[in-house]
């Protein structure tokens, strides 16, 4: 039988930086949130980078799973709640919201922040996993700083793609972009650009089939033929993937607003849903910007955000609420 516990304040769905940003900011305020980590992805993407550079405070950079231990610890100082769990059912819709965790426990909240981020999309190739922040890479302006005077692939072929090829050449030797179409799917301007950079090249009308490994670094690629199936080497020791992200929405559908591409749509500058006290912030509704810093800005706007919709609630008198 499900058991049901008592009305929180606010329940957070999903860590990472933007999780435990809402997290602190709701514990400083006396709220007492109750965060749902995850089971799997306890901390969000970070967890799986190794230094990171560009998150002010840290001169010397700091290990992305430090990171997430600092951010998690300094919210848990103030009286956050962690647990590592899943959410697996919601309803969002009342003025109590409803989740559900995977032992069936009922959680009752007056608001939800929903912080669940965005995955990349991988390539789904043996080494891709591993090899990941050892020569494999999904974000360009997080780990472009690494791979001076290095030979790079970038696969794919739009906006994105072109944008961290152009990005790269910055540190690159050379930056090959690797797409499995004959054309780019970019903007014209996107890819005007790439075209004059005279580090870019391009493997048109091909995909990697392989992922080469040495000592446990990157060490190469194979590139496969889109049309004769032909293989050939392509040395390499950076691989940045840009095919795009999948925002993590799926328990959301049909009570959440969503636009087109799955992410959850806010009144901006607010961190506002269509529903009365379920927030949003960080990669699950960021198209553009995808940083640490920028998730947990937005954090810290939901937990405002929230604060203010709670006190308004309590300054509601009976008749008001009646009426």
């Amino acid at each position: 039988m499900d058991r049901t516990d008592g009305i929180r304040d606010v329940v957070i769905i999903g860590s990472g930086p933007a999780g435990y940003t809402a997290a602190l900011y709701t514990a400083r305020a006396q709220l007492k949130p109750l965060l749902f980590g995850s089971s799997i992805f306890v901390g969000g993407s970070l967890t799986t980078t190794t230094e990171v550079e560009n998150f002010p405070g840290f001169p010397t950079g700091v290990d992305g799973p430090d990171l997430m231990d600092n951010m998690r610890a300094q919210a848990e100082r103030f009286g956050a709640e962690m647990i590592d769990d899943d959410i697996v059912e919601v309803d969002l819709t009342g003025d109590i919201k409803l989740l559900t965790d995977s032992a069936g426990t009922v959680h009752r909240a007056k608001t939800v922040v929903i912080a669940t981020g965005s995955g990349y999309r991988k390539l789904g190739l043996p080494n891709e996993d591993e090899l990941s922040g050892r020569g494999v890479s999904w974000c360009a302006t997080c780990d472009g700083f690494f791979f001076r005077d290095r030979d790079i692939v970038v696969v794919g072929g739009g906006d994105t793609a072109m944008e961290e090829a152009t990005f790269l050449t910055r540190f690159a030797r050379s930056v090959t972009v690797v797409h499995r179409r004959s054309t780019l799917r970019a903007s014209k301007a996107m890819q005007n650009r790439a075209f004059a950079d005279d580090k870019i090249s391009f493997a048109f009308d091909s995909e990697i089939a392989e992922i080469k490994s040495e000592n446990g670094m990157l060490a190469g690629v194979v590139l496969r033929d889109t049309f004769t199936g032909k293989t050939r080497d392509l040395d390499a020791t950076g691989l940045f993937i840009a095919i795009g992200h999948d925002p993590r929405t799926e328990l959301f559908t049909g009570q959440v607003d969503l636009d087109d591409e799955g992410y959850i749509t806010v009144e901006s500058p607010s961190t506002r849903t269509n529903l009365p006290g379920v927030f949003a912030a960080g990669d699950v509704v960021d198209h553009t910007y995808r940083q640490a810093i920028t998730a947990a800005g937005s954090g810290c706007q939901s937990a405002l955000d929230a604060e203010r919709y709670l006190a308004a609630l309590s300054d509601k008198t009976p008749a008001a609420v009646t009426a």
